[in-house]
């Protein structure tokens, strides 16, 4: 099963041991309706764990994230298995606006914070 997003905003941003790539959906005053965060964790021990957040609801874990591909405007996350805050999807599409700002954030985000699970595509 799969789901599909649809956001007007990409934004990358480092901070200590985590890396991000934020994804939201505005309305025209400027507020967030719909957002999804990908986080990318390191510890002293070097351990990796992606935490993902939708609208308030969290999940996480090492092997998380099987696979993801960019291409264009779209990338595609494809889970270890049915995912609860997706209502049991295993895969989310996520598509975004084709602006500058949001090109040059999924760019450098993509690669930062999916790592090794990033094999198909190109940006």
């Amino acid at each position: 099963m799969s789901d599909s997003r649809h956001y007007d905003t990409v934004a990358f941003d480092v901070r200590d041991n985590a890396t991000m790539l934020f994804f939201a959906k505005t309305t025209e005053g400027g507020d967030i309706d719909d957002y999804l965060l990908l986080v990318r964790t390191i510890e002293d021990n070097f351990d990796e764990t992606m935490h993902i957040e939708i609208n308030d609801k969290q999940f996480d874990g090492h092997d998380l994230l099987t696979e993801a591909r960019l291409i264009g405007n779209t990338l595609k996350l494809i889970f270890s298995g049915p995912v609860e805050a997706l209502e049991g999807a295993s895969e989310i599409m996520l598509t975004f606006a084709e602006t500058p700002e949001n090109l040059s954030g999924i760019e450098v985000g993509a690669f930062r914070v999916l790592g090794d699970t990033l094999t198909g595509g190109n940006a």
